[in-house]
Parts: C-alpha cells; structure tokens; sequence
C-alpha cells in the first residue's frame, strides 16, 4: 500500500470517473487503474464499483475512504510541520468562496495575500454553501469563505467580521423616500431574493420573518445580487443587500441604498474548516490578511 495508490483513490472517489481522476492526477488512466487494481488485490475486497456512473465506493471502499481522508491529511500535514519549523508558510490551499461574498472580497485580499506568502499555491472555486460543505467533508476543499452559522456539523466557522443588511430600493417604491427602514415596514409581496441554493437567500427569509413561499408579484429567481439590483431598478421591488457590494454600485443609484433599523440585520464572514484539518499556518495567514485588508 502506497501514498500514491491512496491519492488515486481518492480522486477516483471525488470525481467520479477514472478519466477525470487520471486528468486531475496528471497520469494516464491504465496507470491509475493498475495502481488502484493492485491496492484492492493487497486488501482482498474490491473499493470501487465500476459498473455504476459515475463511479461509486463499495461499502468497503467507503469504510477504506474514511482512513484515506484521514491518512492524506497526516501526511501532507507533515510538509506544513517542516515549512513551520523553517518559518515558511508554503503549500498549496484550495479555497470555496460563496457567490455573495466572492465578487466583493477577493480582489481586496487576494493581491497582498499573494505578495506576502510567493510559497503558498491558492487555487479558489465559488460555490453554493451546501457544495463547499460536502467538498469540506470530502476534502476537496481545506478552506471556505462562507457565511457565518450556515454549514452544520462536522465543520468549524471561524468568525472574521460582521457585514450589514441593507435594502436596495426602487424610485417607485413608497420607502424611497425614507433613509431608515425597519423590516416590518417591508412589503413582502416587492421583495425579490436569490434563487434557493443560497445561504443568503435563507438569511433574509428568516430575517423577514416570512415563510418559504413568500407572495410576489412576479416570480423571479437569481442566483446574482447584481441582476436583483437591475430587476428593483426596473420596477418597484426591493432587494436586501450586503454592505460589501455599496462600493460596487454606480454612485448615480446610491441614493436606492437605505440602512435598515438596528437588529439582528447583519450576517458573519466566516472562513469554514473540517473540525480534523491540517493547514493551520497557511489558513491562519488567510484570516491575518483578510482581516488586514477590510480594516
């Protein structure tokens, strides 16, 4: 039994396919077949069910696949212990980012992370909530940047900072013409959200206190802030938005940003780990440089 034969498994459990597996290893598919034929010969139990697509874990793969996730992560953990005690933060960190954070905060991070850490490979994919958490648990991702309380169990939220609600408002909606707004002034029925799959979605329901179905005047789903925003430009809706995305609208539709009344009207910006990960160095140098770069 070898590292490599593990790492092949691995792919092949994550990606479904041998050939995809054999991509992302960067070898040819016979021999990642012939590595992960001969680690089942070893164990006496076939791991993968090849007639399946995409490819599936037997139940013993899966059992096998538990100490896999395990064992990867004590040995590439031993590279971080080394680069440590050498005071190097070096490595390489796959890291998910939510759609509704992803536009607004990697470019103010991203830049001066890079600069100070030449060592540290960052590969960043976005994705919804609900994906990051099972790339987590599957450790396709070692990190995420999501929205405080939103991923569940087996996954640890460090809190980094706060980021407020606010109601993005059409010229031909009553409250235009108020500069603070509490949610119970909000008519449902002119609300429009993002398209269900995001967090964000969840957090402004529960915010309005409304039910899952909520009564609309048209019905429209998105999965992009900024196209809400051109919808309630074009009609009389309103829209809640972060208060990281303010700088990105044209100073000519400011005036539609209105605070909303004191409360629970704001969500955490949490970077998300498994609760067994390695990486700490590099994860730890992440949360440095974000927080040094929204201060």
């Amino acid at each position: 039994m070898t590292i490599i034969q593990l790492e092949y498994l691995l792919a092949v459990a994550n990606c479904g396919s041998f050939s995809q597996a054999a991509e992302h290893c960067f070898v040819t598919q016979p021999s990642l077949s012939m590595q992960i034929k001969s680690l089942e010969e070893e164990l006496g139990v076939i791991l993968l069910d090849r007639s399946k697509k995409p490819v599936v874990p037997t139940e013993a793969g899966e059992v096998v696949l538990e100490q896999v996730r395990e064992t990867l992560s004590a040995f590439n953990y031993i590279r971080e212990a080394v680069s440590e005690l050498k005071g190097e933060t070096a490595g390489k960190l796959h890291l998910g980012v939510i759609p509704t954070i992803a536009p607004y905060l990697m470019h103010r991070f991203i830049p001066t992370f890079v600069k100070r850490y030449p060592k540290v490979e960052l590969e960043i994919s976005e994705m919804k909530t609900a994906d990051i958490v099972e790339a987590l648990k599957r450790d396709r991702l070692d990190a995420a940047l999501v929205a405080g309380g939103t991923c569940g169990e087996g996954i640890q939220e460090h809190d980094l900072f706060d980021d407020r609600f606010h109601l993005y408002v059409s010229p031909e909606n009553p409250l235009y013409e108020r500069s603070n707004i509490r949610i119970e002034d909000i008519d449902l029925k002119d609300l429009v959200i993002l398209s269900r799959g995001n967090c964000l979605r969840d957090q402004i329901i529960e915010l309005c206190q409304a039910k899952r179905q909520m009564p609309s005047h048209f019905s429209f789903e998105s999965g992009s802030l900024e196209t809400l925003m051109r919808i309630v430009d074009c009609t009389q809706s309103v829209t809640v938005i972060p208060e990281m995305c303010i700088d990105f609208i044209p100073e000519n539709r400011r005036d539609r940003v209105k605070m909303l009344a004191k409360g629970n009207t704001s969500r955490k910006i949490s970077v998300a780990v498994r609760r067994t990960y390695v990486k700490s160095s590099i994860i730890r140098a992440l949360n440095e440089t974000i927080m040094d770069c929204v201060k």
